[in-house]
């Protein structure tokens, strides 16, 4: 809902139970009001109303308190909008217009120097607290020189005062990804930011911070922010030197240049969404995973397939034999989706070639994938396939007939990662090239799931003869939203799932487009545990890729780790399996089957129910809970039993005390109130111990 005062410069947007309030200034400064509990239209106005408070010299009235800082006037902090031409840099704003459509708030401004126009957008939906915002840069002349926009982000968010505050971030590198950090917010800036031209291992594009460290898992106020780019980008939160806390953060990881609009062109941000809870980090979690699966993943109503990948099985070393056996083992076990992944097109025999070259390989795959697919799907599965569209290898058809399409930089070598190049899909060749690729292969063969990979960042990121080469960083991205989006549009029972390295390329703006993500290459299952609840502080299980595979772990540690362990651990998200079925025994594979029946009876629970972590995997015992209509699922682990002692009790949350659950597999009856307050012991021991728990309520 969105409310406006009775001067029209006041504007309140309210969700399911908090506001977001602003104003206009006489100056025609938007200065934020509030951000947090539910708030009437009279208070906002009220604050509005309320006397400037006094500031020193040396400081600025607008810093922390700014909608949108631009460069230029009574400002010292981090500008959101920084613009120059050959004569004028900086920005000085006039208010243009209010309107609002449906639930979109947008407020316009101009700048008769430039004749620049800017709108900033705001939506607050009735059904979350989610707060969307993006901003729209134009060039509004009808002639004269391009506009350099050096930086456009998407929104900056302005905290209340507080004595104090803690900040949350994921940090990680590859086969680490999404770990949790938390440490003191202290005075000056701390920046997190990719400049890889993909999301990056290092970071997600989130953030959140409670007052003083206060908050717990599920009490007190949380605020948090999100953004949905998928290329290189920065959030900046700033402690300012009176206490107030701004955070600002787009596309780009610097302020040397984004884009030049000509006359009549413009610019769209990406979405940086922001929300705050006073349920603390669970409770944001909460809202955030439901904001998503309302709002964000297409198709987020259709339940996700448990998948076989056969990459840690074959390697390069792929056949169609091979293929067929790991499939009829695959569906054997109850698997629903089996995905061929890499080496199935060109001369792809080792990672040094055929990238680019996106036809079955010949001599592997006589026939193409159709007889392949045919038989997958005559096994009573789907059927999937893993590609890496924007790369390309030295060795290739595709490179030799166009070494042109890469990025480079005139007379440097071309740097390589895993002996491949970036395709420079800034390029309209280049994207038509793809289309038709893609578009061709989804065509001529039943296709059901597609894998998209993007295996190294870029380096040499220039464009040989255009005229402004580092738009490339921005439009490779628009670009690569634009294919998938035709492509989706196109084949529209096809599912795809964004994967870069693992989880190199997890963003809101990704998963607007995908049914799903590959969360890390690291599939050890006691690693996951960390990986999974770091992930799971911004995105839904729902997207959470997680496999199944060899013991002991090839790929990464050597860990032995029985199936059990193996299971629940992949079962905390959607569940794939990927290890080598040729090799596991009758009675594995028999286990396995279990596992898996008992996956897709507790799925709706796990892909939608809301979360509850429990106890967080730190060396001992930790658990995670989902609660969906009157069902609970309990996914619990063991790392290690010290000394002999019983593990503590669970003690659940998210349930009525006043209510009894059945336990499915027991029989036994338990009171939600002793539950909640007295938990309940999980029988676990040992060392990698894990267990399901489900109940059913009444």
């Amino acid at each position: 809902m969105i409310e406006t005062g009775n001067t029209g410069r006041t504007w309140l947007l309210t969700g399911a139970s908090s506001s977001y309030a602003l104003r206009l200034t006489e100056q025609d400064e938007l200065v934020h009001l509030h951000w947090g509990p539910r708030i009437s239209l009279a208070a906002a106005e009220a604050l509005a109303a309320a006397p400037e408070l006094p500031f020193r010299a040396f400081e600025s009235h607008l810093d922390g308190r700014e909608e949108y800082p631009v460069e230029g006037g009574p400002r010292f902090v981090r500008p959101a909008l920084s613009v120059r031409t050959p004569e004028v840099r900086g920005t000085e704003w006039a208010f243009a217009a209010a309107s609002v459509d449906g639930d979109e708030l947008r407020i316009g401004f101009t700048d008769s120097v430039h004749r620049l126009a800017l709108t900033l957008h705001y939506r607050m939906r009735d059904d979350s607290d989610v707060v969307e915002r993006w901003a729209t840069v134009a060039h509004a002349g009808a002639d004269g020189p391009p506009l350099e926009l050096l930086r456009a982000d998407a929104a900056a968010w302005s905290l209340p005062a507080r004595d104090g505050w803690r900040l949350s971030r994921l940090h990680g590198r590859w086969a680490a990804e999404s770990r949790l950090a938390r440490a003191e917010l202290t005075h000056g800036e701390s920046v997190i930011s990719s400049r890889r031209g993909h999301t990056g291992h290092q970071y997600l594009p989130w953030v959140a911070l409670d007052a003083d460290g206060a908050a717990t898992e599920e009490s007190g106020e949380v605020y948090g922010c999100a953004l949905g780019w998928s290329g290189s980008w920065r959030i900046s939160v700033q402690r300012l030197p009176d206490g107030l806390v701004q955070i600002t953060g787009g596309a780009g990881y610097d302020d040397s240049g984004l884009l030049r609009l000509a006359p009549g062109e413009s610019y769209t941000t990406p979405v940086f969404a922001g929300l705050w809870s006073g349920q603390g980090f669970g409770g944001a979690s909460r809202a955030w995973h439901a904001w998503q699966l309302a709002h964000v993943i297409p198709d987020a109503h259709k339940p996700r397939p448990v998948l076989y990948n056969s990459w840690e099985a074959t390697g390069f070393d792929i056949s169609l034999d091979q293929q067929r056996a790991l499939a009829e083992r695959a569906a054997a076990m109850g698997v629903e989706l089996f995905v061929v992944d890499d080496a199935w097109f060109g001369q792809r025999t080792s990672d040094r070639a055929g990238l680019g070259d996106w036809t079955a390989n010949p001599d592997r795959f006589p026939g193409g994938l159709k007889p392949l697919a045919d038989e997958v799907h005559g096994l009573g599965m789907q059927f999937g396939i893993w590609v890496e569209p924007e790369m390309v290898n030295a060795d290739s058809d595709l490179y030799r007939a166009h070494p042109d399409w890469v990025q480079h930089f005139p007379g440097r070598a071309r740097t390589e990662y895993r002996n491949q190049l970036v395709l420079n899909l800034a390029r309209p060749d280049v994207q038509e090239y793809l289309w038709e690729q893609l578009d061709t292969l989804l065509s001529g063969t039943p296709v059901d799931y597609v894998k998209w990979d993007f295996n190294r960042c870029f380096t040499d990121a220039g464009w040989p003869g255009e005229e402004y080469p580092q738009k490339l960083w921005i439009e490779h991205v628009d670009a690569l939203y634009a294919l998938i989006d035709r492509l989706r549009a196109a084949h529209p029972s096809v599912a795809f799932e964004s994967c870069s390295g693992g989880g190199g390329r997890i963003d809101l703006g990704i998963l607007s487009r995908t049914d799903q993500v590959w969360t890390s290459d690291n599939t050890d299952p006691l690693d996951r545990l960390a990986i999974q609840e770091g992930f799971g502080h911004i995105h839904p299980a729902r997207v959470m890729a997680a496999w199944v595979t060899d013991s002991p772990n090839h790929q990464l540690n050597g860990r032995v780790s029985s199936l059990r362990f193996r299971f629940v651990s992949a079962m905390a998200g959607v569940l794939g399996v990927g290890g080598d079925l040729t090799e596991w025994s009758e009675e594995e594979l028999a286990e396995a089957r279990s596992w898996v029946d008992l996956y897709k009876e507790i799925r709706p629970v796990v892909q939608y129910g809301a979360l509850y972590r429990l106890r967080e995997p730190r060396g001992g015992l930790s658990a995670v809970q989902y609660v969906h209509g009157e069902e609970t699922v309990v996914l619990m682990w063991l790392e290690a039993q010290r000394y002999g002692e019983r593990p503590p009790a669970l003690r659940l949350r998210g349930l009525d005390p006043a209510a009894t659950y059945t336990c499915l597999d027991t029989g036994t009856v338990h009171h939600g109130s002793a539950l909640l307050h007295q938990g309940l012991h999980t029988e676990l021991q040992g060392d990698l111990d894990a267990r399901v728990l489900r109940l059913r309520r009444g």
